[in-house]
């Protein structure tokens, strides 16, 4: 995107995802199970807007890695964000097993538990996130070897991924596969954020990356907005006759469309908030270095973040020393100061960055 014109409002819902995500887990690592009151109506704000920050953070994902590939202009095979692409999903996956990695012992393994190798092979958000990446990259190759309207492709992706987790979800995969497979298409074995139905959320975001790379220039017309907007409220508007028909006709029963009023709503609000988002964008020319660098070192806050706040095999983390131990206040603080932490990060890494590349090679010294 660097090379582009930058599209301020991906900018913006990028820093948001990433640190909406860094809040949500601080608060939950440290606040007391006795502030987690249901008639709490600062905590039922927050349980509620936690809620949305996975859908966020993977459909921003979604914008950035497709705006990025539909923007080169090039063929398939001469796309340099295949290989980008290909090398990003071995990475955050890598980086997704290390986080849970089970032992500080690198290749002995005798001391590690069946519960420690449950937790190790659970599917995270970087795993879930790679792997969109990857799905997306073989859609495009599908469209482009079958010459198939790219859009239509995902749109049928994204509903397979997401009215499949009804069957899924309900298969027990571990009776069929190895744990480390298993793991990948239900929620059973712990895993948060199996294929089913979260690269559905990925591949959404696929969608609307592909549409502002066709459409050079839209993103800074009122018109956009406006689309972008109604199409939300369709959603939400979906969402509540799905709601309302469960509840009136079917009694909250099991049926299928009790996770696509969740989809619905989910896909309805991130909507909203990327047309809110671009309407900010229209009035704003430009915004601080700060904002564009959180975006870009989305990999490196979640890491960190996760491995202050949880530790590793190699590392403690604080949660360790205080879980779930302190006040409302307290988690707040907590929080301000990571992130806090996580920007000052950002800005030294890049100053280090730009001291390097100042700094003059053997050959000219």
């Amino acid at each position: 995107m660097e090379k582009q014109e930058r599209i301020i409002f991906i900018d913006l819902m990028r820093a948001l995802a990433v640190l909406m995500m860094v809040q949500g887990h601080t608060i939950d690592a440290f606040l007391a199970d006795e502030f987690r009151n249901s008639d709490s109506l600062l905590y039922t704000i927050w349980l509620t807007v936690r809620g949305f920050t996975a859908p966020i953070f993977m459909i921003s994902s979604g914008v950035a890695f497709s705006y990025l590939f539909a923007v080169a202009g090039k063929p398939f095979n001469q796309n340099p964000r295949v290989q980008k692409g290909i090398y990003r999903f071995i990475t955050l996956v890598l980086i997704g097993y290390l986080l849970r990695f089970p032992t500080h012992k690198v290749v002995e393994f005798s001391s590690v538990t069946l519960e420690q190798w449950l937790t190790f092979f659970q599917i995270d958000a970087l795993h879930l996130i790679g792997t969109g990446i990857l799905i997306l990259i073989f859609l495009t190759y599908i469209s482009e070897k079958y010459k198939l309207n790219i859009f239509v492709v995902y749109g049928f992706a994204a509903l397979f991924f997401f009215s499949m987790w009804n069957i899924t979800e309900y298969i027990n995969w571990a009776n069929y596969l190895p744990i480390p497979f298993a793991a990948w298409f239900y929620h059973r074995t712990g895993s948060l954020f199996p294929i089913f139905p979260w690269a559905g959320y990925v591949i959404s975001g696929g969608i609307l990356g592909t549409y502002l790379a066709k459409n050079p220039g839209v993103f800074r017309t009122k018109q956009f907005v406006t689309k972008l907007s109604l199409v939300g409220i369709t959603f939400l508007v979906f969402a509540s006759l799905l709601s309302f028909v469960q509840s009136q006709y079917l009694g909250y029963k099991y049926f299928l469309t009790d996770n696509f009023f969740v989809i619905f709503l989910r896909l309805g609000v991130v909507l909203l908030l990327n047309g809110f988002m671009a309407a900010i964008s229209l009035y704003v020319k430009n915004i601080p270095d700060i904002i564009k660098l959180i975006g870009r070192y989305t990999l490196t806050i979640y890491a960190v973040h996760v491995i202050i706040l949880y530790g590793s095999a190699w590392i403690p983390g604080f949660a360790m020393f205080w879980p779930k131990s302190l006040n409302l206040s307290g988690s707040i603080l907590a929080a301000v100061t990571l992130i806090i932490l996580m920007i000052f990060m950002v800005h030294m890494l890049e100053k280090y960055k730009f001291v390097l590349k100042k700094k003059p090679s053997p050959s000219e010294a």
